[in-house]
């Protein structure tokens, strides 16, 4: 997970895409591999997804349910 300090900033954190993912789930449960195909163009690559979901679901803000589903816990 990139953290804004010296060598990152805001824009280019981790942080800066948790806004983008939990605005896609504002519609409701979503497949893992289609809000990946959503927000893939924020991304510069996959691993800044799975950054992404693991901070949120550290932050017990996603879960995922039996079926692959990701859904707001918010």
């Amino acid at each position: 997970m990139q953290l804004p300090n010296k060598l990152y900033s805001y824009k280019n954190s981790t942080l800066a895409l948790l806004p983008t993912v939990l605005s896609e789930l504002q519609e409701g449960p979503i497949p893992v591999i289609g809000l990946f195909s959503k927000v893939r163009r924020s991304l510069n690559d996959a691993t800044d997804f799975i950054s992404v979901m693991d901070c949120l679901y550290a932050l017990r803000a996603v879960d995922i349910n039996e079926v692959g589903e990701v859904f707001l816990c918010l």
